[in-house]
């Protein structure tokens, strides 16, 4: 799984209870064209927009629709909420700010937000392996859980994003979540299903895992990419941890074919990362001229 969460640094996530259709923004029940507009001003903004419903059919509500903005990294990252009157309120919204990371002065969000994709009219698999999962969310962490239109990586259900971080986190069962959720809110990531981390590229995240898994850096914040370069189809990137630094170089491939969702009618490649070599750098001397 590792190096697969989408490449997405700022989010726009809108309370629709559904249903949704295959294209969530198109073929949900919004009111006319605001779904295709939504969805041209977020391409254009480099803004991902996710439908949201409640997890929980107990879960409280302070009336209006549930609006949250996302910047997740590679800066500090950080939610904000408000709440909307109105659908069509969203438009108002300056999303091309909100594409560059700024934030636009909502209510902040100083907990985890958890989004489980249960985006069954996209791929079956979403609806029959994440809906049970947000259920177990919702009930270890209620008002922090909500479940999410089409994340990406069907093939990986249960498939969750933890936010700030923009952590995607993939083949969670429902009784593996209290110790994912009390891992994040203690500052940790469960390795063993880490895909990636949204801020950065594929090749990136393929690294920083394989770093990670070697030296048990399990910390959200242990490992800081600093800078990477591809040559021949190898990505090599240098990473900060509290260890020092370290070098990791993999090798951009093909997977084998393989059925990538629940619904493929032929088995495809998918991109996949091998690695190469991880090597601690020597200190920089500061001290030196």
């Amino acid at each position: 799984m590792a190096g697969t969460a989408s490449t997405v640094r700022s989010w726009l996530l809108l309370e629709d209870p559904g249903p949704w259709g295959r294209d969530a923004l198109r073929d949900a029940r919004l009111p006319e064209r605001v779904g295709l507009e939504l969805q041209r001003r977020c391409r254009a903004a480099g803004v991902r927009p996710l439908l949201i419903r409640r997890a929980s059919s107990n879960a409280s509500s302070s009336g209006g629709l549930a609006c949250f903005t996302i910047r997740s990294g590679p800066e500090p990252p950080w939610i904000e909420r408000t709440q909307l009157a109105k659908v069509r309120d969203i438009l108002d919204l300056d999303l091309p700010s909100l594409g560059r990371g700024v934030r636009p002065g909502f209510e902040p969000v100083d907990g985890p937000l958890f989004l489980v994709c249960t985006h069954g009219r996209r791929d079956v698999c979403c609806a029959e392996r994440g809906r049970p999962l947000a259920g177990a969310f919702a009930t270890a962490v209620p008002g922090a859980t909500w479940e999410s239109s089409h994340v990406g990586g069907d093939r990986f259900a249960g498939n969750l994003v933890a936010f700030p971080h923009g952590l995607y986190l993939g083949r969670v069962r429902p009784d593996e979540t209290a110790e994912v959720a009390r891992s994040y809110a203690d500052g940790r990531v469960s390795l063993r299903h880490l895909r990636g981390r949204s801020c950065y590229p594929m090749p990136v995240q393929a690294a920083e895992h394989a770093l990670r898994t070697r030296e048990g850096f399990d910390g959200v914040d242990d490992v800081t990419p600093e800078r990477t370069e591809a040559r021949q189809g190898v990505s090599t990137s240098i990473f900060a941890t509290p260890m020092g630094r370290f070098s990791v170089a993999v090798a951009i491939e093909e997977s084998a074919p393989s059925f990538l969702t629940c619904h493929s009618h032929a088995a495809e490649p998918a991109p996949a990362y091998r690695t190469i070599a991880i090597v601690r750098l020597p200190e920089l001397d500061e001290s030196r001229p």
